[in-house]
């Protein structure tokens, strides 16, 4: 069965910058939309960031707007998010998550994926 992991979370001070990856096993991500969301406890998942298959689209919710930028290593079949000027706010769990939906858009509506990983967590705090 398709499995997706993703890795770099840790202990970032406010405005110090962060980089996670999604990687998976059981598919090819370079076929897949993907999108990474987070969820604080007691909160809903929060969607932050999607990148089509198709080179040249991407869409960023406005909380994490000109901070967050999210990209593929075509290389090693990964996702990754590079986090800048991280805020005590943006700590949570990070999730990406993946679906085989049209090549040439994306979105970051929770129930429109089909795989997720388990989660990394990202603390921001001084």
């Amino acid at each position: 069965q398709a499995q997706l992991v993703e890795s770099g979370g840790g202990l970032v001070q406010p405005g110090g910058s962060l980089r996670l990856s999604c990687a998976a096993s059981g598919l090819f991500l370079g076929d897949y939309t993907i999108g990474w969301f987070r969820q604080a406890p007691g909160k809903e998942r929060e969607g932050l960031a999607c990148i089509a298959s198709r080179p040249g689209t991407e869409f960023y919710a406005d909380s994490v707007k000109d901070r967050f930028i999210i990209s593929r290593d075509n290389t090693n079949d990964t996702v990754n998010v590079q986090m800048f000027n991280l805020k005590p706010e943006d700590t949570a769990n990070y999730y990406c998550a993946a679906d085989l939906g049209r090549p040439s858009w994306c979105h970051i509506i929770e129930n429109g994926y089909q795989y997720w990983g388990q989660g990394t967590q990202v603390t921001v705090s001084s």
